[in-house]
C-alpha cells in the first residue's frame, strides 16, 4: 500500500513531465513538395536567363541553330527507323544526319550553281529588253519607259552575285555547324526534350504535348510536303521549258521548284515575268503558251497531284495564315523566317484552339451567341416567377 511520500512523488512526476511535440508527417511532406517545386521553377528561370544570354551571343548563327532544331525535329522518326533496323543510337543519328544534310545540299546547290553559270545570260536578257514599250488600248497608244526597271534589275542581280561570292566562306562554316548541330540534337534529342518539359507541372503537360504535335505537323508540311512538291515541280517544269525552246530550261525549272516554297503565288512569280518579257519583245504566241501551260502545269498541277497525298500528317494550316507567317517571318527574321514564321503562327493557332476548347467545350460560336442572347431573357423569366410566387401563395391561402 503506497505511503504519503509515494503519493507526493507521483504528483510531482505528473506535474513536471516535459511535453514532446511529434511533427506531423503530412506537413513535412507538403514542405518537401513545395521546396522541390520551388527549386524546379528556380532552375527553369536560370535556364531561361542563360538561354537568352546565350542567344544574344550566338545571334549571328542563330538562324543556323534554329534551322538545325527544326530539321532535327522532322528527322527524329528517321533516326528511330534506323535504330529499329538494328543500328545503334550513334550510327542511327549519323545516318539521319547524312540524310538531312544530303537533302539540304540537293535543294540549295542546284540553285546556286545555276545562278552562277547563268548569270551572264540573265544580264543579257535584261539588257535586250527595249528601252521603251508601246501599249495600245482603246485606240490610244501609251509609251512605257523601261530603262529604270532594267537598271534596277541589273543592280539587284549583280549585287546578289557579289554578295554570294563574298558569303561563300561563311556559308561553308555555317553548313559545317548545321551538320554538327543536327547530329548532336538527333543523338541527345530525348534528353533535351526531358529537360525542356521538366519544369512544366503534370497538370499542364497535355498542353505541351498538343503544341509539340502541332509544331511537328507544321514542320512536316514545311519540309517534307514542300520538298516533295518542289521535286514534282522540277519534273514537270524542265520538260515544259525544254519543249518551248528555252536554252536555260534546267535553270528555269530549278528556280520554279525553289519558288514552290513561296505559298499561294509560288512558281507563278517566275512564269508571269517571263510571259511579260515575251509581250515586251513582241512575241505574243510564246507569251500565251507560257502563261497558259506554265500556270496550269507548273504552278497548279504539283499542288493538286502531290499535296493531297501527303497532307495526312500535315498541320492543316489555312493557306492565308501560312502566307502571313511566311511573309512576316521572311521580312522580320530573314531566310530562317520562311520556317519560323509559319511555325509560330501554327503554334499560336493551336494555343487559341486549346483555350477555346477549355472555356467553351464543344459549343459552337452560334450556340454561344444564342446563349448570351437568351441569357437575360431567362433571368427575367426567373425573376418574374419569383415575384409571382407570393401572389400564388396568397391566393391559395
Amino acid at each position: 500500500m503506497p505511503g504519503p511520500g509515494d503519493s507526493s512523488r507521483s504528483h510531482s512526476d505528473k506535474t513536471y513531465t516535459a511535453l514532446v511535440r511529434v511533427p506531423d508527417v503530412t506537413e513535412t511532406a507538403n514542405e518537401d513538395i513545395g521546396s522541390s517545386r520551388q527549386r524546379r521553377y528556380v532552375l527553369a528561370g536560370i535556364v531561361v536567363v542563360l538561354g537568352v544570354v546565350t542567344g544574344g551571343i550566338l545571334l549571328e548563327v542563330l538562324g543556323t541553330i534554329l534551322l538545325s532544331l527544326t530539321v532535327a525535329y522532322v528527322l527524329v522518326p528517321v533516326q528511330r527507323w534506323f535504330v529499329r533496323r538494328g543500328l545503334t543510337e550513334w550510327t542511327g543519328a549519323l545516318d539521319a544526319t547524312l540524310v538531312g544534310f544530303g537533302v539540304a545540299l540537293a535543294v540549295s546547290t542546284p540553285l546556286v550553281v545555276a545562278f552562277y553559270f547563268r548569270l551572264e545570260q540573265v544580264v543579257d536578257a535584261v539588257m535586250a529588253l527595249p528601252r521603251e514599250l508601246s501599249v495600245s488600248l482603246f485606240g490610244l497608244t501609251y509609251a512605257i519607259e523601261t530603262g529604270q526597271v532594267q537598271a534596277t534589275v541589273l543592280e539587284f542581280v549583280q549585287g546578289a552575285a557579289a554578295s554570294l561570292a563574298l558569303a561563300l566562306p561563311v556559308l561553308a562554316i555555317k553548313a559545317a555547324l548545321f551538320g554538327v548541330l543536327l547530329f548532336g540534337i538527333l543523338l541527345k534529342g530525348d534528353a533535351a526534350g526531358r529537360a525542356a518539359i521538366a519544369p512544366v507541372p503534370h497538370a499542364y503537360r497535355d498542353i505541351v504535348h498538343a503544341l509539340a504535335r502541332r509544331a511537328r505537323e507544321t514542320l512536316y508540311a514545311i519540309y517534307v510536303l514542300q520538298v516533295a512538291t518542289s521535286i514534282a515541280t522540277l519534273a514537270v517544269a524542265y520538260p515544259l521549258f525544254w519543249a518551248l525552246g528555252y536554252e536555260a530550261a534546267l535553270t528555269l525549272a530549278i528556280a520554279a521548284a525553289v519558288l514552290q516554297f513561296v505559298p499561294i503565288i509560288g512558281p507563278s512569280m517566275l512564269v508571269v515575268p517571263i510571259a511579260l518579257y515575251h509581250v515586251a519583245a513582241g512575241d505574243l504566241v510564246a507569251a500565251t503558251l507560257l502563261a497558259t501551260l506554265g500556270l496550269v502545269l507548273i504552278a497548279w498541277l504539283p499542288d493538286v497531284a502531290v499535296r493531297p497525298r501527303l497532307a495526312r500528317r500535315s498541320a492543316g494550316l489555312p493557306g492565308s495564315l501560312y502566307f502571313v507567317g511566311f511573309t512576316g517571318g521572311l521580312f522580320t527574321l530573314g531566310a530562317i523566317g520562311v520556317v519560323v514564321g509559319p511555325l509560330l503562327v501554327a503554334v499560336f493557332v493551336e494555343a487559341v484552339d486549346l483555350l477555346a476548347d477549355e472555356v467553351n467545350g464543344d459549343a459552337t460560336f452560334t450556340d454561344l451567341a444564342e446563349g448570351d442572347h437568351e441569357g437575360p431573357a431567362s433571368d427575367t423569366d426567373e425573376t418574374a416567377q419569383t415575384f409571382e410566387e407570393p401572389d400564388s401563395k396568397v391566393a391559395d391561402d
